[in-house]
């Protein structure tokens, strides 16, 4: 089939490319007829008519009709023009205009500058409302009386996030947007993710952040709101003089409002948008089409969660502990303090008494300074950051096999694989917008989804097939499917011959995992196997995601090995819609190893202990490095309540709540001779800190991030740091040159350019060419060439080619029968980690205002447990208290304890810590407990108005069908036909 054919466009021959509409090919040619309901992210969803052109002397809808070879195509003339009049007139039925006085007025409102193109005076359809109230909860609001039922929201909700939540009622004598079953906001299944007030053209879906503050005139009082619009209205005689007034004001707020780019500080998708800004306040966050990560997607978090920028208990000044209180304090006192401890450990300990650990909130930029501190400045490997609790077994797997611990490929090609499997991994709460990629994926183009987790989340619920294995059982399932895979000969045999070495090696290590073992280890069925064996043979591409599910046990390594065995096998790497996806959790714990925070490795995953590359780097810092390896975190604690360590310094990572065996971590702060913590708030572990030093998020400073799929992106300060605190790169740099560094580093693009010079993976990336919305993808060429797909030609190992890794089996953890039900733990939508940020939203924190535990129906039966029941659990490292939700997520004796809390429910006094044996990750999911019934009755910690209560109404799109199936409605261009007809 030709790329291309010839079309005529308004009497001009024209090359149109295949499997384009009509609309696309006018967008691309700068010939654009008016479109309110189509969106770039959302396609065509033909419920405004507004786009209506003639095809071949036909009225069809641009945005929806396919163009074919020989096509006439008519976007001017007076039949036109009158259809798209008519479809217009009825949107502003819909729409009242009072734009000077709206919050929207801001350039971007759909309605405002499509009535202006169209230069329409007056409308002939008078607005009626449509006799529902606005509707809102804490994040946005929905005005059904400026509501043009275009339905960008309800395609958004359906389609895009896939939570499935809105609809229009089209039954209704007066059509409007419903949620769920025509209930309220709170009330629904609403996961408030904010696309429907993203997509919005108008002022009908908006962010209650935005209201009254926008414009310069929309802070009136409720009362006298309408009077305002009535004299607007008034004096305003025609739309012509309504639209340039508006346009003036609309320019006017240009200077009264910031619009910056960001990089969102949650999770590891990395999504990006801009940040709307009136002094430090936050009116709204705006994703945009060009975010490579999102588009225009976000989650609560992203788009609604950022109060914590502002709150009143962030950490304005330095502390200092005098007995068992802490003071204020000015910088230069601070400072002095740390270089004194500094300057005496080092001369009484040596360089080793001291370590450092870094954080993947914080930018690239400020990893490489925190690990060129210590090993550059002070002369020491002791370096780490929190990778090590959940990340490094994922990378480890990937090292042994294909060489690079990073992702296959981008979150593009997860969505265009034919076979998604995810392993251990909460993906639709952990990572919410690449959840909707799959989830899409799966509803609109028939991808198909295999999920194995103990629980039975959303995307668990969501799957063709689900599947409980036996905790911690999954490199045994995972090996006789491989096993199978091999036995059935639909190993793929040219590209283990062309890439792959070992091969002979690792086919004789699974003769153990027959399917009969399997199925008597895993609790799986051997049918169920067999399926997942045949899924992955049909399937041209299948992409593996796992995550802390994984990692978190005693095998983590070994078990993500066996998942990239299973790939190489299968010939599903080296090419799009494949490969292996290790989902990283925070926002830069990605960039935070990738830049060197690490016991043995530089930026760039080069080894300390490497002559080449440490004498580089010793170049580079004018100075000398240690060669060998340092202490990992887990170490760390193992080395202080040994009284080798007896200086610690740690920025943005809350250790004492979120490492393993906190009572046990808890007793070596205690032992530390000097402790200096650096956070944006007094955190669990800053109350055991001699020193906290005040940082700013990532909103008060300039730097990047690396998302899971190994994607540079830059972020731009939005305001100020508060009060007296600093971006973490600069008090690095005051630290480092205390002890003599030197540094004289003005912004952290000179920061990037220094490690870029001394890392070959990342020799081409510059502020430059991250310029705006531009990204790359690491390894990134000098010449700024990026690789979204990992492997094209070869692997970074010996020879080109991948290896074949035989694994064993390490057996979970095993406990005394007393210890009888398991603990599965992990994150939330709406809560990240222990909350130290998300509960200084008053609205997330009002719909999950505590931690809960989730319960089967059956164990409640057995136990006496019921919604809001409080227990006490218990394991040999420690107990905590929780009140129980019943729910079908979990099965048996399996519960469910979120981690975001930082008190008596936090989950890391339960763990051990016993660790992955070869990262030395904690095994936080290898836990057993006995229960004991505190209170048996009690609130639900789940509110009312928590989205798990609400009931989803899956659909395709708006079923615009039923809007045409109406008696008031018929098309503008029959209505023009018939109106030449009785001329």
């Amino acid at each position: 089939m030709p790329d291309s054919f010839e079309i005529t466009l308004n009497g001009q021959k024209h090359q149109a490319a295949t499997d384009k509409t009509v609309l696309n090919h006018l967008k691309e040619n700068n010939v654009e007829p008016p479109n309110l309901c189509y969106h770039p992210s959302l396609g065509a969803i033909e419920t405004c008519d507004t786009c209506i052109v003639k095809v071949n002397g036909e009225f069809v809808r641009s945005c929806s009709t396919e163009l074919n070879p020989g096509d006439v195509v008519e976007t001017f003339g007076e039949e036109v023009h009158e259809a798209q009049l008519i479809a217009m007139d009825r949107i502003l039925g819909n729409h009242e205009l009072y734009c000077t006085v709206c919050d929207f007025n801001n350039g971007n409102c759909e309605i405002h500058n499509t009535v202006k193109e169209m230069r329409i005076s007056h409308q002939e359809t008078p607005h009626e409302t449509k006799g529902a109230e606005v509707m809102r909860n804490a994040f946005y609001r929905y005005d059904p009386d400026q509501c043009i039922l275009c339905g960008r929201c309800v395609e958004a909700c359906q389609d895009l996030q896939v939570n499935e939540t809105l609809l229009i009622d089209w039954d209704l004598k007066k059509p409007r947007v419903i949620w769920d079953n025509d209930t309220t906001i709170d009330e629904s299944s609403c996961v408030n993710c904010g696309h429907c007030a993203t997509v919005c053209p108008c002022n009908a879906m908006m962010e209650v952040g935005m209201e009254g503050e926008a414009g310069f005139l929309t802070s009136m009082a409720e009362e006298n709101f309408r009077p305002m619009v009535n004299i607007t209205k008034n004096v305003e005689t025609g739309y012509e003089s309504l639209m340039a007034i508006s346009d003036v004001e609309a320019q006017m707020r240009e200077d009264r409002i910031e619009k910056t780019k960001t990089v969102c500080t949650y999770c590891g998708v990395g999504c990006s948008f801009d940040v709307w800004t009136k002094g430090r306040e936050i009116l709204k966050v705006e994703p945009q089409v060009e975010a490579p990560a999102n588009g225009v997607s976000t989650c609560i978090k992203g788009k609604f969660g950022w109060d914590f920028v502002n709150s009143e208990e962030r950490l304005t000044k330095p502390l200092i502990r005098e007995g068992d209180a802490f003071r204020e304090a000015e910088w230069e006192e601070a400072l002095d303090l740390i270089e004194g401890k500094f300057k005496e450990t080092i001369k009484e300990k040596g360089s080793d008494a001291l370590a450092f650990i870094s954080s993947s909130k914080c930018t690239n930029e400020e990893s490489y300074l925190m690990q060129k501190l210590g090993r550059g400045v002070i002369g020491t490997n002791n370096i780490d950051n929190c990778s090590r609790y959940c990340q490094s077994p994922a990378t480890m797997g990937l090292w042994r096999t294909v060489g690079y611990g990073g992702d296959s490929g981008s979150i593009t090609d997860i969505a265009q694989a034919e076979l998604v499997i995810s392993i251990g991994s909460n993906t639709a709460e952990s990572h919410p917008v690449l959840a909707t990629r799959v989830k899409r994926a799966q509803k609109l183009h028939g991808q198909k989804v295999i999920v194995a987790d103990l629980r039975e989340h959303e995307l668990a619920n969501r799957a063709d097939l689900f599947v409980r294995p036996a905790p911690g059982s999954d490199l045994i399932w995972l090996s006789a499917v491989t096993k199978y895979i091999i036995d059935q000969g639909w190993h793929d045999e040219s590209f283990l011959r062309d890439h792959v070495n070992d091969v002979e090696e690792y086919f004789a290590s699974l003769d153990k995992y027959t399917l009969d073992y399997a199925s008597e280890v895993t609790s799986m069925s051997k049918e169920q196997l067999i399926e997942i064996a045949t899924s992955i043979n049909e399937a041209k591409t299948t992409s593996i995601l796992w995550a802390m599910g994984v990692t978190q046990h005693g095998g983590g390594s070994d078990t993500s090995t066996a998942i990239s065995n299973l790939l190489l096998v299968t010939g599903n790497y080296m090419k799009p819609g494949a490969g292996a996806y290790p989902l990283r959790g925070h926002n830069n714990v990605q960039g935070a190893s990738d830049f060197g925070s690490m016991p043995d490795r530089f930026p760039g995953y080069q080894f300390v202990s490497d002559d080449e590359v440490r004498a580089r780097f010793e170049e580079g810092w004018g100075t000398e490095i240690p060669t060998s390896k340092g202490l990992n975190n887990h170490e760390m604690v193992e080395a202080i309540h040994e009284g080798d360590l007896e200086v610690l310094y740690l920025k943005g990572e809350d250790m004492g709540i979120v490492d393993s065996n906190l009572n046990h971590v808890h007793s070596a702060y205690e032992k530390l001779k000097f402790f200096v913590v650096q956070d944006i708030f007094f955190s669990k572990t800053c109350e055991y800190a001699d020193v906290v030093l005040p940082a700013s998020p990532s909103l008060e400073k300039d730097g990047t991030f690396v998302n899971t799929e190994r994607r540079f992106q830059r972020l731009y300060k939005v305001m100020d740091p508060l009060g007296d605190s600093k971006p973490d790169w600069q008090i690095i740099m005051e630290i480092a040159n205390r002890m003599g560094a030197g540094w004289n580093y003005t912004h952290p693009s000179e920061i990037m350019d220094e490690a870029a010079a001394l890392t070959p993976m990342f020799a081409g990336v510059s502020y430059d060419r991250l310029e705006g919305y531009d990204s790359l993808q690491w390894p990134v060429a000098a010449d700024g060439t990026d690789t979204p797909l990992l492997f094209e030609k070869e692997f970074p190992l010996p020879g080109g080619k991948a290896r074949l890794w035989p694994v064993e089996w390490t057996k979970p953890l095993e406990f005394k029968e007393e210890y009888d039900l398991h603990v599965n733990n992990g994150r939330l939508l709406e809560h990240f980690h222990e909350g130290n940020m998300t509960y200084k939203s008053e609205g997330i924190t009002e719909r999950t205002p505590e931690v809960f535990l989730e319960v089967s129906t059956d164990l409640a039966k057995e136990r006496g447990l019921e919604d809001g029941t409080k227990v006490r659990l218990t394991s040999p490292y420690g107990s905590v208290k929780v009140r129980c939700v019943v729910t079908d997520r979990v099965f048996g004796n399996q519960l469910y304890l979120p981690m975001n809390s930082n008190g008596e429910g936090a989950i890391n006094y339960l763990t051990s810590s016993h660790s992955d044996k070869d990262t030395d990750t904690p095994a936080y999911k290898e836990i057993s407990v006995k229960m004991e019934v505190l209170k048996p009755k009690g609130d639900n910690p789940l509110p009312r108005i928590n989205h798990r209560n609400g009931n989803r109404q899956p659909q395709i799109g708006v079923r615009v069908e039923e809007k045409w199936a109406r008696d008031d409605y018929i098309f503008p261009g029959d209505l023009v036909k018939e109106r030449r007809a009785n001329k």
